[in-house]
């Protein structure tokens, strides 16, 4: 204890008492029932700022971006803050060596899989997932499941999956996984198949990997709820101003943009509109929770499933920073096919949900 208590014994429990129990986790006791009340009080507080305190008109092309936008922009933010908060106190049960040792004791089409199914469950990012495709390459993992991997990882994101069932209900959140994983499989089983490990940079074989010291087994819940805690606040903080970003184009898109313009350029008539959607999404740098209510609003005014998921993939698994990185480590042929057969694998889908749905 950091303070001695000098009360009776029959007194209130004693400050040190209360902290332990805060810094235990009894802090969620009050802030879950809080994040409830804000969330389903959002609706009408949105409306009542947007047509009554600002005097917008309902139904004007700027009350509807602005109500949307004010309602929009703390729902995800709310959704992100208590999805990430799981997601990350999950991930303290996984480190970057347990992926490791798991893809480097498969071979074959059976490491693709796991490779792409461990993506969706491992705390990475498009950028940061390149230093582990190094670390993985370096110790053996085969170059087919890291790049299976290094796809699934940002595409498959897990917080864009809770977001997406929260926001458009199981079918489309499912739709999402199994095909991000199918891309990410299918990518990666490709790039083994061509053998194209004379390809990567020579520096990339030349320098250790060096394992984290600690992987959290040792921990409690305390423990592991404030690490969640740091990296939610990590991820927040370096995500929201993108999310808000992305909500103010959806904002002016649902006010602005006539519905019957983006069903003729999205729609499933338009067959080019799956290609466009990829080579739009293919230079723009967003995170899966600032694209989503892009998303939202095209398939509102009429776009594609299909369509509006091959943008939402090509922006989450072929950002442009990533390629950037990329091309420290893979030379020129090894990163156009990658970028080719990511890129292919998303069309294919998209089209194949344009016709199906």
């Amino acid at each position: 204890m950091d303070v001695e208590s000098k009360s009776c014994a029959c007194a209130a429990p004693t400050p040190v008492q209360g902290d332990g129990f805060w810094k235990s986790g009894g802090w969620l006791l009050i802030a879950l029932p809080t994040w409830f009340a804000l969330y389903f009080s959002l609706k009408p507080l949105a409306d009542w700022l947007a047509f009554r305190v600002l005097g917008l008109q309902a139904g004007s092309r700027l009350g509807e971006a602005v109500a949307f936008f004010v309602y929009d922009g703390p729902k995800v933010l709310l959704l992100l803050g208590l999805v990430v908060l799981g997601v990350s106190f999950v991930q303290t049960f996984i480190s970057p060596e347990r992926t490791r040792d798991l893809l480097a004791t498969r071979t074959g089409a059976w490491s693709n899989l796991l490779a792409s199914l461990l993506g969706i469950a491992t705390p990475f990012c498009s950028c940061s997932a390149v230093p582990l495709f190094i670390g993985f390459v370096r110790v053996g993992v085969p170059l087919g499941a890291t790049f299976s991997f290094l796809v699934s990882a940002p595409m498959v994101n897990e917080v864009a999956l809770f977001m997406l069932l929260s926001l458009f209900g199981w079918r489309i959140a499912l739709l999402y996984a199994v095909t991000g994983v199918a891309i990410a499989f299918f990518s990666g089983w490709v790039i083994g198949k061509l053998r194209m490990e004379r390809h990567l940079e020579p520096w990339v074989m030349e320098i250790p990997y060096e394992a984290a010291e600690a992987d959290g087994r040792s921990m409690g819940f305390p423990g592991r709820l404030g690490l969640a805690v740091q990296a939610t606040r990590d991820i927040f903080a370096k995500v929201w101003l993108y999310v808000l970003a992305g909500i103010a184009v959806g904002a002016f898109l649902h006010g602005y943009v006539p519905a019957e313009l983006l069903a003729r350029f999205m729609g499933k008539s338009a067959w080019w509109s799956v290609p466009l959607a990829v080579l739009i999404g293919v230079p723009l740098y967003a995170n899966a929770a600032g694209i989503i209510p892009i998303v939202q609003v095209l398939l509102a005014k009429g776009a594609a499933l299909g369509t509006a998921l091959a943008f939402m993939m090509a922006v989450t698994g072929l950002s442009l920073p990533e390629t950037v990185i990329l091309r420290k480590v893979l030379r020129p042929t090894l990163l156009t096919t990658f970028l080719g057969v990511v890129a292919v694998g998303i069309i294919l889908v998209g089209f194949l949900f344009n016709v199906l749905m």
